[in-house]
Protein backbone atom coordinates (compact mmCIF):
# COMPACT_ATOMS: atom_id res chain seq x y z
CA UNK A 1 0.00 0.00 0.00
CA UNK A 2 1.57 3.76 -1.50
CA UNK A 3 -0.87 6.46 0.77
CA UNK A 4 -1.64 9.96 -0.80
CA UNK A 5 0.73 11.04 1.99
CA UNK A 6 3.23 9.75 -0.93
CA UNK A 7 6.04 9.19 2.01
CA UNK A 8 6.46 5.11 1.10
CA UNK A 9 5.17 1.70 0.73
CA UNK A 10 3.76 -0.81 3.30
CA UNK A 11 4.24 -4.26 2.93
CA UNK A 12 2.15 -6.82 5.10
CA UNK A 13 2.74 -10.42 4.73
CA UNK A 14 -0.66 -12.05 5.43
CA UNK A 15 -2.02 -15.95 5.41
CA UNK A 16 -5.73 -15.95 4.56
CA UNK A 17 -7.91 -18.69 4.74
CA UNK A 18 -12.01 -19.22 4.98
CA UNK A 19 -14.59 -17.18 3.35
CA UNK A 20 -17.23 -15.00 4.91
CA UNK A 21 -17.67 -15.36 8.25
CA UNK A 22 -15.54 -17.82 8.41
CA UNK A 23 -12.83 -16.26 7.25
CA UNK A 24 -9.06 -16.77 9.26
CA UNK A 25 -6.46 -14.46 8.76
CA UNK A 26 -2.63 -14.09 9.98
CA UNK A 27 0.01 -11.53 9.93
CA UNK A 28 3.31 -12.85 9.48
CA UNK A 29 4.91 -9.44 8.79
CA UNK A 30 4.73 -5.95 7.85
CA UNK A 31 7.50 -3.30 7.09
CA UNK A 32 7.56 0.10 5.62
CA UNK A 33 9.98 1.35 2.84
CA UNK A 34 10.10 4.97 2.61
CA UNK A 35 10.19 6.00 -1.39
CA UNK A 36 14.04 7.48 -2.21
CA UNK A 37 13.90 11.28 -2.36
CA UNK A 38 13.81 11.63 -5.93
CA UNK A 39 10.87 8.79 -6.67
CA UNK A 40 8.87 10.53 -4.13
CA UNK A 41 9.23 13.95 -5.94
CA UNK A 42 8.41 12.55 -8.74
CA UNK A 43 5.35 11.25 -7.25
CA UNK A 44 4.39 14.26 -5.66
CA UNK A 45 5.13 16.24 -9.07
CA UNK A 46 2.59 13.83 -10.72
CA UNK A 47 0.13 14.36 -8.02
CA UNK A 48 -0.11 18.06 -8.42
CA UNK A 49 0.88 18.67 -11.69
CA UNK A 50 -2.11 20.62 -13.69
CA UNK A 51 -0.48 19.14 -16.84
CA UNK A 52 2.51 16.86 -17.23
CA UNK A 53 4.14 14.58 -20.26
CA UNK A 54 3.07 11.44 -20.91
CA UNK A 55 6.09 9.73 -21.16
CA UNK A 56 6.94 11.29 -17.22
CA UNK A 57 3.64 9.17 -16.40
CA UNK A 58 4.41 6.02 -18.20
CA UNK A 59 8.01 5.84 -17.04
CA UNK A 60 6.37 6.84 -13.09
CA UNK A 61 4.22 4.06 -13.81
CA UNK A 62 7.12 1.21 -14.19
CA UNK A 63 9.38 2.83 -11.88
CA UNK A 64 7.22 2.11 -9.18
CA UNK A 65 6.10 -0.94 -10.10
CA UNK A 66 10.08 -1.76 -9.85
CA UNK A 67 10.11 -0.54 -6.24
CA UNK A 68 7.07 -2.29 -4.95
CA UNK A 69 8.51 -5.27 -6.27
CA UNK A 70 11.70 -4.98 -4.29
CA UNK A 71 9.66 -3.76 -0.99
CA UNK A 72 7.97 -7.10 -1.45
CA UNK A 73 10.90 -9.18 -1.51
CA UNK A 74 12.98 -7.69 0.97
CA UNK A 75 9.86 -7.55 3.18
CA UNK A 76 9.93 -11.45 2.70
CA UNK A 77 13.37 -11.91 3.82
CA UNK A 78 12.94 -10.04 7.09
CA UNK A 79 10.19 -11.31 8.00
CA UNK A 80 11.41 -15.14 6.64
CA UNK A 81 7.84 -15.61 5.46
CA UNK A 82 6.85 -18.62 3.65
CA UNK A 83 6.56 -18.68 -0.42
CA UNK A 84 3.99 -16.16 -1.78
CA UNK A 85 0.76 -17.04 -3.71
CA UNK A 86 -0.19 -13.42 -4.76
CA UNK A 87 -0.18 -9.83 -4.41
CA UNK A 88 -2.37 -7.19 -4.18
CA UNK A 89 -0.73 -3.97 -5.18
CA UNK A 90 -3.33 -0.47 -4.77
CA UNK A 91 -0.48 1.58 -6.41
CA UNK A 92 0.31 5.68 -6.08
CA UNK A 93 -3.54 7.51 -6.43
CA UNK A 94 -2.52 10.57 -8.83
CA UNK A 95 -5.67 11.48 -8.96
CA UNK A 96 -8.87 10.74 -8.02
CA UNK A 97 -12.60 12.08 -8.57
CA UNK A 98 -15.29 10.51 -7.37
CA UNK A 99 -17.85 12.25 -8.33
CA UNK A 100 -18.72 12.57 -11.75
CA UNK A 101 -18.20 15.72 -13.61
CA UNK A 102 -18.90 16.92 -17.01
CA UNK A 103 -16.26 15.53 -19.85
CA UNK A 104 -16.61 15.90 -23.41
CA UNK A 105 -19.83 15.80 -23.47
CA UNK A 106 -20.44 13.27 -20.86
CA UNK A 107 -20.58 12.85 -16.93
CA UNK A 108 -17.35 11.41 -15.62
CA UNK A 109 -15.87 10.14 -12.58
CA UNK A 110 -12.19 8.61 -12.52
CA UNK A 111 -9.50 7.26 -10.69
CA UNK A 112 -5.18 6.64 -11.18
CA UNK A 113 -3.29 4.25 -9.00
CA UNK A 114 -0.05 4.08 -10.98
CA UNK A 115 2.36 1.32 -10.65
CA UNK A 116 2.53 -1.46 -13.66
CA UNK A 117 1.03 -4.49 -11.95
CA UNK A 118 2.43 -7.03 -15.03
CA UNK A 119 6.03 -6.16 -13.81
CA UNK A 120 5.26 -6.82 -10.03
CA UNK A 121 4.42 -10.07 -11.38
CA UNK A 122 6.94 -10.49 -13.49
CA UNK A 123 9.38 -9.67 -10.75
CA UNK A 124 8.28 -11.54 -8.10
CA UNK A 125 6.68 -14.56 -10.32
CA UNK A 126 3.33 -14.76 -8.73
CA UNK A 127 -0.15 -13.25 -9.83
CA UNK A 128 -0.97 -9.74 -8.72
CA UNK A 129 -4.05 -8.11 -8.30
CA UNK A 130 -3.58 -4.19 -9.08
CA UNK A 131 -6.38 -1.39 -10.18
CA UNK A 132 -8.95 -2.08 -7.61
CA UNK A 133 -10.68 1.26 -7.43
CA UNK A 134 -12.04 1.56 -11.32
CA UNK A 135 -14.45 -1.19 -10.48
CA UNK A 136 -16.34 0.32 -7.78
CA UNK A 137 -16.47 3.40 -9.90
CA UNK A 138 -17.93 1.67 -12.61
CA UNK A 139 -21.04 0.52 -10.58
CA UNK A 140 -21.73 3.96 -9.43
CA UNK A 141 -19.45 4.18 -6.48
CA UNK A 142 -16.90 6.85 -5.16
CA UNK A 143 -13.95 4.24 -5.44
CA UNK A 144 -13.63 4.88 -1.76
CA UNK A 145 -13.50 3.80 0.87
CA UNK A 146 -12.28 -0.04 0.26
CA UNK A 147 -10.76 -0.63 4.24
CA UNK A 148 -14.32 -1.15 5.52
CA UNK A 149 -14.11 -4.85 4.79
CA UNK A 150 -10.84 -5.69 6.98
CA UNK A 151 -12.24 -3.32 9.02
CA UNK A 152 -15.65 -5.38 9.15
CA UNK A 153 -13.68 -8.90 9.27
CA UNK A 154 -11.27 -7.62 12.17
CA UNK A 155 -13.81 -5.66 14.18
CA UNK A 156 -16.80 -6.43 14.08
CA UNK A 157 -18.46 -7.56 17.74
CA UNK A 158 -21.67 -9.27 18.68
CA UNK A 159 -22.28 -6.83 21.26
CA UNK A 160 -20.12 -3.60 20.83
CA UNK A 161 -20.75 -0.70 18.12
CA UNK A 162 -17.28 0.27 16.98
CA UNK A 163 -15.68 2.94 14.83
CA UNK A 164 -12.68 2.72 13.39
CA UNK A 165 -10.83 5.51 12.08
CA UNK A 166 -7.63 5.49 9.73
CA UNK A 167 -5.43 8.64 9.58
CA UNK A 168 -3.31 8.46 6.88
CA UNK A 169 -2.70 11.59 4.34
CA UNK A 170 -6.56 11.44 4.08
CA UNK A 171 -8.45 9.98 7.71
CA UNK A 172 -11.47 7.94 6.96
CA UNK A 173 -13.69 6.02 9.05
CA UNK A 174 -15.64 3.08 9.41
CA UNK A 175 -18.85 2.69 11.79
CA UNK A 176 -19.56 -0.78 12.35
CA UNK A 177 -23.08 -1.80 14.47
CA UNK A 178 -22.75 -4.43 16.80
CA UNK A 179 -24.01 -7.30 15.00
CA UNK A 180 -23.63 -5.69 11.61
CA UNK A 181 -24.17 -7.40 7.88
CA UNK A 182 -21.72 -5.41 5.39
CA UNK A 183 -24.70 -3.60 3.78
CA UNK A 184 -25.36 -2.10 7.47
CA UNK A 185 -21.37 -0.51 7.59
CA UNK A 186 -21.16 3.21 7.55
CA UNK A 187 -17.70 4.51 5.82
CA UNK A 188 -16.70 7.89 4.44
CA UNK A 189 -13.40 10.15 4.07
CA UNK A 190 -13.86 12.37 6.93
CA UNK A 191 -11.04 15.11 5.46
CA UNK A 192 -7.61 15.25 5.76
CA UNK A 193 -5.52 13.30 8.01
CA UNK A 194 -1.37 13.99 7.94
CA UNK A 195 -1.58 16.11 4.56
CA UNK A 196 -2.27 19.36 5.80
CA UNK A 197 0.26 19.05 8.71
CA UNK A 198 2.73 17.29 6.21
CA UNK A 199 2.35 19.78 3.46
CA UNK A 200 2.64 22.94 6.15
CA UNK A 201 5.85 21.29 7.77
CA UNK A 202 7.50 21.22 4.10
CA UNK A 203 6.98 24.85 3.59
CA UNK A 204 7.46 25.99 6.90
CA UNK A 205 10.57 23.70 8.30
CA UNK A 206 11.78 21.56 5.11
CA UNK A 207 10.58 18.77 7.02
CA UNK A 208 8.19 15.80 5.61
CA UNK A 209 6.34 15.79 8.71
CA UNK A 210 5.76 16.68 12.30
CA UNK A 211 7.34 14.01 14.39
CA UNK A 212 5.57 13.09 17.35
CA UNK A 213 3.50 16.42 17.35
CA UNK A 214 6.55 18.14 18.67
CA UNK A 215 6.29 20.83 16.58
CA UNK A 216 2.37 21.31 17.11
CA UNK A 217 3.04 20.77 20.95
CA UNK A 218 4.99 23.97 21.01
CA UNK A 219 2.04 25.77 19.09
CA UNK A 220 -1.24 27.41 19.88
CA UNK A 221 -4.16 26.84 18.18
CA UNK A 222 -5.52 30.09 15.93
CA UNK A 223 -9.36 29.47 16.96
CA UNK A 224 -10.46 31.84 13.98
CA UNK A 225 -8.51 29.94 11.24
CA UNK A 226 -10.09 26.72 12.29
CA UNK A 227 -13.16 27.49 12.65
CA UNK A 228 -13.22 28.77 9.25
CA UNK A 229 -11.70 25.63 8.41
CA UNK A 230 -14.21 23.59 9.90
CA UNK A 231 -17.37 25.23 8.31
CA UNK A 232 -16.23 24.13 5.12
CA UNK A 233 -18.33 22.62 2.59
CA UNK A 234 -16.91 18.75 2.41
CA UNK A 235 -17.37 18.65 6.03
CA UNK A 236 -21.13 19.61 5.70
CA UNK A 237 -21.75 17.01 3.29
CA UNK A 238 -23.44 13.71 3.58
CA UNK A 239 -21.56 10.72 3.12
CA UNK A 240 -21.09 8.68 1.10
CA UNK A 241 -17.66 10.99 -0.13
CA UNK A 242 -14.28 10.73 -0.53
CA UNK A 243 -11.39 13.17 -0.63
CA UNK A 244 -7.76 13.08 -1.95
CA UNK A 245 -4.87 15.85 -2.64
CA UNK A 246 -7.83 17.72 -4.95
CA UNK A 247 -9.36 18.56 -1.42
CA UNK A 248 -6.55 18.63 0.76
CA UNK A 249 -3.43 19.17 -1.05
CA UNK A 250 -0.64 21.80 -1.98
CA UNK A 251 -3.16 24.12 -3.03
CA UNK A 252 -5.18 23.85 -0.02
CA UNK A 253 -2.01 24.32 2.36
CA UNK A 254 -1.00 27.49 0.17
CA UNK A 255 -4.93 29.00 1.34
CA UNK A 256 -4.79 27.86 4.92
CA UNK A 257 -1.12 29.51 5.07
CA UNK A 258 -2.48 32.51 3.65
CA UNK A 259 -5.61 32.54 6.12
CA UNK A 260 -2.88 32.13 9.18
CA UNK A 261 -1.27 35.47 8.31
CA UNK A 262 1.70 35.98 9.96
CA UNK A 263 0.79 33.95 13.11
CA UNK A 264 3.89 31.81 14.73
CA UNK A 265 5.16 28.38 12.96
CA UNK A 266 4.33 26.46 15.83
CA UNK A 267 1.10 27.99 16.19
CA UNK A 268 0.04 27.21 12.04
CA UNK A 269 1.08 23.73 12.63
CA UNK A 270 -1.50 23.60 16.11
CA UNK A 271 -4.27 24.93 13.87
CA UNK A 272 -3.35 22.28 11.24
CA UNK A 273 -3.35 19.32 13.47
CA UNK A 274 -6.36 20.82 15.08
CA UNK A 275 -7.87 20.81 11.37
CA UNK A 276 -7.86 17.26 11.69
CA UNK A 277 -8.50 16.27 14.87
CA UNK A 278 -11.54 18.74 15.12
CA UNK A 279 -12.91 17.57 11.41
CA UNK A 280 -13.18 13.42 12.61
CA UNK A 281 -14.94 14.61 16.39
CA UNK A 282 -16.92 16.67 13.64
CA UNK A 283 -17.82 13.74 11.23
CA UNK A 284 -18.63 11.40 13.77
CA UNK A 285 -21.20 13.66 15.87
CA UNK A 286 -22.54 14.88 12.71
CA UNK A 287 -22.89 11.59 10.37
CA UNK A 288 -22.45 8.74 13.13
CA UNK A 289 -24.31 9.03 16.06
CA UNK A 290 -27.35 10.53 15.50
CA UNK A 291 -30.47 8.35 14.98
CA UNK A 292 -28.85 5.33 16.30
CA UNK A 293 -30.40 3.19 18.66
CA UNK A 294 -26.75 2.32 19.97
CA UNK A 295 -23.72 3.70 21.88
CA UNK A 296 -20.74 3.50 19.81
CA UNK A 297 -18.24 4.03 23.05
CA UNK A 298 -14.58 3.34 21.57
CA UNK A 299 -13.01 5.43 18.13
CA UNK A 300 -10.24 2.62 16.98
CA UNK A 301 -7.36 4.57 15.82
CA UNK A 302 -4.60 3.24 13.43
CA UNK A 303 -2.15 4.71 10.47
CA UNK A 304 0.73 7.47 10.49
CA UNK A 305 -1.15 10.05 12.67
CA UNK A 306 -1.86 7.48 15.43
CA UNK A 307 1.80 8.13 16.02
CA UNK A 308 1.52 12.07 16.70
CA UNK A 309 0.95 12.57 20.18
CA UNK A 310 -0.30 15.97 20.14
CA UNK A 311 -3.08 14.99 17.41
CA UNK A 312 -4.12 12.20 19.72
CA UNK A 313 -4.35 14.42 22.93
CA UNK A 314 -6.38 16.70 20.34
CA UNK A 315 -9.07 13.98 19.57
CA UNK A 316 -8.80 12.20 22.84
CA UNK A 317 -9.97 15.61 23.98
CA UNK A 318 -12.75 16.36 21.57
CA UNK A 319 -14.20 12.89 21.41
CA UNK A 320 -14.10 13.14 25.27
CA UNK A 321 -17.11 15.39 24.50
CA UNK A 322 -18.93 13.02 22.60
CA UNK A 323 -18.48 10.39 25.31
CA UNK A 324 -16.29 7.87 23.04
CA UNK A 325 -13.23 6.96 24.54
CA UNK A 326 -9.95 6.48 22.21
CA UNK A 327 -8.15 2.89 21.55
CA UNK A 328 -5.12 2.10 19.42
CA UNK A 329 -6.24 -0.64 16.81
CA UNK A 330 -2.73 -2.83 18.59
CA UNK A 331 -4.87 -3.57 21.68
CA UNK A 332 -6.88 -5.57 19.25
CA UNK A 333 -4.17 -7.14 17.44
CA UNK A 334 -3.93 -5.48 14.57
CA UNK A 335 -0.40 -2.86 14.27
CA UNK A 336 -1.78 0.60 12.80
CA UNK A 337 1.42 0.69 9.98
CA UNK A 338 0.14 -2.73 9.07
CA UNK A 339 -3.71 -2.25 8.96
CA UNK A 340 -4.88 -0.74 4.56
CA UNK A 341 -1.53 -3.25 3.49
CA UNK A 342 -3.79 -5.64 4.94
CA UNK A 343 -6.59 -4.18 3.89
CA UNK A 344 -5.21 -4.89 0.44
CA UNK A 345 -4.64 -8.40 0.59
CA UNK A 346 -7.75 -9.01 1.85
CA UNK A 347 -9.24 -7.48 -1.55
CA UNK A 348 -6.75 -9.37 -3.94
CA UNK A 349 -8.18 -12.89 -1.78
CA UNK A 350 -11.35 -11.96 -2.63
CA UNK A 351 -10.69 -10.67 -6.37
CA UNK A 352 -8.55 -14.23 -6.61
CA UNK A 353 -11.57 -15.95 -5.35
CA UNK A 354 -14.30 -13.90 -7.98
CA UNK A 355 -16.10 -12.30 -4.54
CA UNK A 356 -16.58 -8.60 -4.38
CA UNK A 357 -14.64 -6.20 -2.07
CA UNK A 358 -16.36 -3.11 -1.60
CA UNK A 359 -18.79 -2.80 0.42
CA UNK A 360 -21.53 -0.34 -1.75
CA UNK A 361 -23.10 1.54 1.90
CA UNK A 362 -19.31 2.73 1.71
CA UNK A 363 -18.75 4.04 -1.26
CA UNK A 364 -21.99 4.54 -2.81
CA UNK A 365 -21.60 1.90 -5.56
CA UNK A 366 -24.93 0.64 -7.05
CA UNK A 367 -23.89 -3.40 -6.72
CA UNK A 368 -20.99 -4.95 -4.94
CA UNK A 369 -18.18 -5.17 -7.45
CA UNK A 370 -15.14 -8.05 -7.86
CA UNK A 371 -12.35 -5.19 -7.80
CA UNK A 372 -9.00 -4.90 -9.45
CA UNK A 373 -7.19 -6.72 -12.61
CA UNK A 374 -4.93 -9.38 -12.37
CA UNK A 375 -1.65 -9.50 -14.10
CA UNK A 376 -0.07 -13.09 -14.39
CA UNK A 377 3.70 -14.43 -13.77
Amino acid sequence: MSGTSADGVDVALVRLLGAGSHLSYELLGHHHFEYPKPVREAVLRAMNASAISVAELSRLNFRLAEFYAEAVQQSRRKSRAPGLDLVGCHGQTIYHQGDAHSYLGKKIACTWQTGEGSVVAARLGVPVVSDFRPADIAAGGKGAPLVPLLDFVVFRSSMYGRIVQNIGGIANLTAIPSKARPDELLAFDTGPGNMVIDQLMQLLFKRPYDQNGAVASKGKVIEPVLEEALAAAYFRQKPPKTAGREEFGHEYALRFLRRCGGAAKADIIATATALTAGSIAQAVQRFVLPGKPEKFGRLIVSGGGSRNQTLMKMLQANLKELGIQLRHSERYGLPSQAKEAMAFALLAYETWHHRPGNVPSATGASRPAVLGKISYA
